[in-house]
């Protein structure tokens, strides 16, 4: 049913094998290896204007939250119109609590391509193709090498065979993505603001999440290697993301945003920029000397005369 998912997938890995191989050794594991996270770096280039939109669609929900919760305590005995007071409010304020998943439902269908068509490279039989990929290009990505490792190799599949370059390979890439899921999800969590964060469902999902990311290690442990590089390339674009997003315009309310505003006013009363830098106009008016008024009328000072002694007593000279 998926199968067009899957030919456009393989499509994309054989282009982008095609323009490696003009650079590297065709069957080489840097020209597969590289084709999936060229993939992955696309993907989640093209996917950027949704992450904007779902920061938007999260703080909006992080303003309307202490309205929604004032419906809830309202309404909390009829939960049908309280839900139906919720749904008005956000439609009144353009904002769509499913914004949030769009990076997410985007992602899914490519990663779902990739591990299947890996998993079919892996189990193809001599002259067997595996969608858009001919037999030759299937053995040569079956032969292709990787730190010792293969990319259809599996963590359980080298612990049976006992490979022990492979189980090396494979358990640090699920360590790797574990860990980097982890740090993600903890990351998003610890940016919400302080005020909504306990009462806000995204925020007890993220909480959820952060105990679960460790749990996904036992599923990587069954991925093909392709996979698990896709995974480690697109949790680490996202850790980046996320930090230099957050860096950038921290949530309102938030701890992040408090810590900001606190360096940029410590700056400003020091005459610095926020880079740290003096400012142009702190630095003019020290270096530049203090100018000379020459229109002043100046002030003739005259010397005082001696008199004679005459003069000073007050008695006339005979």
């Amino acid at each position: 049913m998926l199968d067009w998912l899957y030919e456009i997938v393989s499509q994309l890995i054989v282009w982008i094998h095609a323009a490696l191989s003009l650079v590297v050794p065709e069957d080489s594991g840097w020209a597969w290896g590289g084709s999936i996270i060229l993939l992955t770096v696309l993907l989640r280039l093209l996917m950027v204007p949704l992450f904007v939109k779902q920061i938007h669609a999260s703080r909006k929900m992080q303003e309307l939250n202490p309205k929604v919760q004032a419906l809830r305590k309202k309404y909390k005995n009829d939960k049908q119109r309280m839900n139906q007071e919720v749904m008005k409010l956000y439609q009144e304020n353009g904002a769509n609590p499913l914004s949030g998943c769009l990076p997410l439902l985007v992602q899914m269908p490519v990663f779902i391509g990739l591990f299947q068509t890996l998993k079919r490279i892996s189990d193809a039989k001599q002259g067997h193709s595996v969608f858009a990929m001919s037999w030759d290009l299937v053995h040569s990505a079956q032969r292709a090498n990787i730190f010792s490792a293969h990319i259809p190799d599996t963590f359980l599949n080298a612990w049976s065979d006992k490979t022990w370059s492979a189980i090396i390979v494979t358990g640090l890439a699920v360590v790797i993505s574990s860990c980097t899921t982890f740090f993600s999800v903890r990351s998003s969590m610890k940016r919400q603001p302080a005020a909504t964060g306990d009462a806000n469902p995204m925020a007890q999902a993220q909480k959820m999440m952060v105990f679960l990311a460790p749990l996904f290690g036992l599923f990587g442990l069954g991925f093909p290697l392709g996979v698990l590089m896709y995974w480690v390339t697109s949790n680490s674009w996202t850790l980046a993301q996320q930090n230099y997003i957050f860096a950038k315009f921290p949530p309102p309310g938030s701890e992040a945003e408090k810590a900001k505003e606190a360096k940029e006013a410590k700056a400003a009363k020091n005459g610095q920029a926020p880079g740290g830098l003096k400012t142009k106009l702190t630095k003019a008016a020290q270096d530049e000397p203090a100018p000379v008024e020459d229109d002043k009328p100046k002030v003739v000072r005259n010397q005082p005369t001696r008199k004679s002694r005459s003069k000073r007593s007050g008695t006339p000279k005979r």
